[in-house]
C-alpha cells in the first residue's frame, strides 16, 4: 500500500518525470555519441584523425547505451500500455531504429578487422550512418506524437495499428526529424571540440556552429507550426488515481491545444527559453574555440528540447489520430500503484550508483585524445 504522500496520482506524475529524466540522460550521454558519428567522416580525413575520433567514444558509448536500455525497461514495466501501442503503431520506425543502433557496435568491432582502405571507409561510412539516422528518427518518431499515431484498442485492450511508415513522414514530423539531428550533431560536435585534437576540433567548431544555427531555425520553424496545429486536450475530469483503462475518457481537438500548458502554467517557458539560449551560447563558445562551455550549453539545448516537448504534450504519452479517445495519458496508461512504488525504489538505488560510475569513467579518461598519439593496430578496439 502507497502512503499518503506517494498516492497512485503521484506515483504516475513521478514516474513520467522519470522518463523525461531517461530521455534527457540519454540525449545527453548517448547524444553526443550519435552526433559525432553523424559527421565522422567529415572530421576525420586521415586513418589517425578517424582513431582519434573513434577513440573519444569507444570507452564510454556501452556505458551510455544504459541511458537507452533503462528507458525502454521503464517504459516497458511503468507504462505497458504505452510500450505496446508504440511498438504497434510505429513499428517499422523502432525496427530501423534499431538496426542502425545495432550497426553501431558491429562498425566499431569490424572496422579495424582488416587494414584495407576499402574494407574501413565501407565501415567509417556505416559508422556515419548509424550516428544519423538514430538522430534522426528518434525526432521524427516524438515529433508525430503531436499529429497522433494511428492506433486503437480493443475490448481486451490490445493495441492495433493502421497506416504505414510513410504516413509518418509528414513535413511537420521530418521538421522535427531535423531539429533532433541538429541538436545532436551541435552536441557531438560540441564534445569533439572539447575531447580531441587539432585539426579534428577546429572542424568540430565549424560543423558544431552550423549545427547551432540550424537547431534554432528548425526549433523556432517547429514551435510556430505547433501553435497552429489541432491539438489534444481532455474535456471534463478524469480520476487521477483511477484504472489503467485509455478507453474511458472523452479528448477534445482544438487549434493551439499544445500550447495549453505553457498558458497555464507560464513557468515551463523557461524549457523552450534553455534550448534557445543554450543553442546560442553554443555557436558562440564554438567560435571562440571553448569547447568545455560549448559542451555543457549543449547539454541545455538537449535538456530544453525534450523539457519543451513533454511539458507540450503532458498528460498525453501518445495520442491516437484513429480514436482521439483512445489516446494514452499519464492517468490511464500505466501500471498498478504497487509496481510503480517498488520500481521506484529500484530506479533510486541503481541511478545514483549509475551516476557515480559515469562520473569516474569520464575522469579517469579525462584529457584530449590527439592525433600523434594515434598508432596502427588490427582486431578492434
Amino acid at each position: 500500500m502507497t502512503s499518503a504522500l506517494l498516492d497512485y496520482a503521484t506515483l504516475r506524475v513521478i514516474w513520467w518525470l522519470i522518463i523525461g529524466v531517461l530521455l534527457m540522460g540519454f540525449a545527453i550521454m548517448d547524444g553526443f555519441d550519435l552526433g559525432l558519428g553523424a559527421s565522422f567522416t567529415y572530421l576525420g580525413r586521415t586513418e589517425a584523425e578517424r582513431r582519434a575520433l573513434l577513440h573519444a567514444v569507444e570507452p564510454v558509448w556501452e556505458g551510455n547505451q544504459v541511458w537507452f536500455v533503462l528507458g525502454g525497461g521503464a517504459v516497458f514495466a511503468a507504462w505497458p500500455l504505452l510500450y505496446a501501442a508504440s511498438f504497434s503503431g510505429l513499428y517499422l520506425a523502432m525496427f530501423l531504429l534499431l538496426v542502425s543502433l545495432i550497426l553501431r557496435p558491429v562498425g566499431f568491432a569490424f572496422r579495424d578487422k582488416l587494414s584495407g582502405v576499402r574494407w574501413r571507409a565501407v565501415w567509417d561510412a556505416a559508422l556515419t550512418v548509424a550516428g544519423g539516422a538514430p538522430a534522426l528518427l528518434f525526432g521524427v518518431a516524438f515529433t508525430n506524437l503531436f499529429l497522433g499515431v494511428p492506433f486503437s484498442f480493443d475490448v481486451m485492450q490490445r493495441p492495433a495499428a493502421t497506416g504505414g511508415f510513410f504516413n509518418l513522414l509528414h513535413p511537420f514530423a521530418l521538421l522535427g526529424g531535423i531539429v533532433s539531428l541538429s541538436m545532436l550533431v551541435l552536441h557531438g560536435n560540441a564534445y569533439a571540440a572539447m575531447k580531441v585534437g587539432e585539426p579534428m576540433a577546429a572542424r568540430a567548431c565549424t560543423v558544431g556552429r552550423i549545427a547551432s544555427a540550424t537547431f534554432l531555425v528548425a526549433f523556432l520553424g517547429a514551435g510556430f507550426w505547433v501553435s497552429t496545429l489541432t491539438g489534444y486536450e481532455v474535456s471534463g475530469a478524469m480520476d487521477h488515481a483511477g484504472p489503467s483503462d485509455p478507453t474511458r475518457k472523452i479528448v477534445g481537438l482544438s487549434a493551439g491545444a499544445w500550447l495549453k500548458n505553457f498558458h497555464t502554467w507560464p513557468w515551463m517557458w523557461a524549457a523552450p527559453v534553455c534550448a534557445l539560449i543554450g543553442a546560442a551560447a553554443a555557436h558562440t563558445l564554438l567560435h571562440l574555440r571553448r569547447g568545455g562551455g560549448a559542451f555543457l550549453a549543449s547539454v541545455a539545448v538537449q535538456a530544453g528540447t525534450i523539457l519543451t516537448g513533454g511539458f507540450a504534450l503532458f498528460p498525453f504519452l501518445m495520442p491516437s489520430s484513429t480514436f482521439p479517445n483512445q489516446s494514452l495519458t499519464v492517468w490511464d496508461a500505466s501500471s498498478s500503484a504497487k509496481t510503480l512504488l517498488i520500481m521506484l525504489i529500484a530506479v533510486l538505488i541503481i541511478l545514483p550508483i549509475i551516476l557515480a560510475y559515469t562520473a569516474w569513467v569520464f575522469r579517469v579518461l579525462r584529457g584530449r585524445i590527439r592525433v600523434e598519439d594515434m598508432h596502427e593496430h588490427r582486431g578492434g578496439y
